[in-house]
């Protein structure tokens, strides 16, 4: 029986070595396979990552050139945005300076409109005006030889004043007011500043002022004998040029006093402004008031009789000014007019000439060769 349980055994065991040997040979081949499988398949997630990588290495480089570049235009379009807005408030105040200058300039074409008209107006009553002068005229050409034999003064010169014969010198009491402010220089402003920093013989011989002098010569050879007469310079203020009192008139006698008032005239450097209202204010006191007054000037007034409140003198403020003075003389006093425009002035034929009409006065711009 002992010997039976040892062969049992043994055999029992020899059956157990013979299946552990099987199971541990399925175990190792299976684990293997499992190996095998996992190398292939860590190979291949190696080889996938490494492509991968350089893929997406390749396109992160990529992104960091165009971010780079986007960079580059951004800053640019910064630059660009800046001097944008730079022009932009340019252009603005640009804009703003343009608003105000065509506000300004619409202002001046209603003022401009404005005195077109009045001068149109003023053009239409000139053209019915100069047919009565015409009229007037042929009448005064008929009594010239009669008037010859009354002058005391006789005046010589080259100019053709035929056609000047409507300016009558008539009357028992003659003011003759001559303008003698710098403007009386020259035709434009240039030669005006020019010739007024010339030593004073210069400025006493030009030409425009040597004109006036003989106009004043010539109209007091038109004098009447039985007359008596005033001779008035006026720039800043008015004053008598016939060496007596600004009230007083003057008898023409044997022609002396003229011929000294003359005289003055001559020694006289044109100066200043021009003052109307403060001529007005001495032909408004003269007793009795003056038949005729014979006005000679080159434009309208710059001052009035009240200080001025700026250097600039516009064209609106001297139509102002000369319309106030005007205002203030007696309605019966015929203004006759002899005119030497000056550059810088157009209004001024127009409101001496309606000044001459409203007047009775005559209004004349002469040529250069007269008198």
């Amino acid at each position: 029986l002992h010997g039976d349980l040892g062969r049992l055994v043994v055999a029992i065991r020899r059956r157990l070595s013979i299946f552990s040997l099987a199971f541990l040979d399925v175990m190792s081949c299976g684990f293997g396979a499992v190996v095998l499988v996992f190398l292939i398949i860590n190979h291949e997630t190696n080889e996938q990552r490494e492509f991968a990588s350089d893929d997406v290495l390749s396109n992160n480089r990529q992104l960091d050139y165009q971010i780079q570049i986007e960079n580059e235009k951004l800053e640019e379009l910064k630059t660009v945005l800046s001097t944008l807005r730079k022009e932009a408030s340019q252009i603005e105040t640009e804009i703003e300076e343009t608003s105000t200058k065509v506000r300004s300039t619409t202002d001046q074409l209603a003022d401009t409109q404005t005195l077109s008209l009045v001068s149109q107006q003023a053009l239409e009553a000139l053209k019915t005006d100069i047919a009565t002068r015409d009229l007037d005229v042929k009448r005064l050409r008929s009594e010239t030889d009669a008037n010859q034999a009354t002058r005391i003064r006789q005046f010589e010169g080259d100019g053709d004043r035929q056609y000047l014969t409507g300016l009558r010198v008539a009357g028992k009491h003659i003011l003759i007011a001559l303008d003698t402010s710098t403007s009386m220089l020259d035709e434009t402003i240039v030669n005006i500043l020019i010739r007024r920093n010339k030593s004073e013989e210069e400025i006493k011989e030009s030409p425009k002022w040597q004109r006036a002098i003989k106009t004043v010569e010539w109209i007091g050879a038109q004098l009447p004998l039985d007359s008596e007469f005033q001779v008035f310079g006026f720039n800043e203020q008015a004053s008598s040029l016939a060496n007596t009192t600004n009230s007083k008139w003057i008898a023409m006698e044997d022609g002396l006093v003229l011929n000294e008032a003359v005289q003055k005239i001559k020694e006289i450097v044109p100066s200043g402004g021009t003052s109307l209202e403060n001529l007005v204010k001495e032909i408004t006191s003269l007793s009795p008031l003056p038949d005729n007054v014979y006005l000679i000037t080159d434009g309208l007034p710059t001052l009035s009789d009240r200080p001025a409140r700026s250097a600039l003198v516009t064209g609106r403020k001297r139509i102002e000014y000369f319309r106030d003075a005007i205002s203030r003389l007696p309605k019966q006093i015929p203004i006759n007019i002899i005119l030497f425009p000056i550059e810088g002035d157009p209004m001024a034929a127009a409101e001496f000439w309606n000044l001459a009409r409203i007047t009775n006065g005559a209004f004349i711009s002469p040529s250069r060769d007269w008198p």
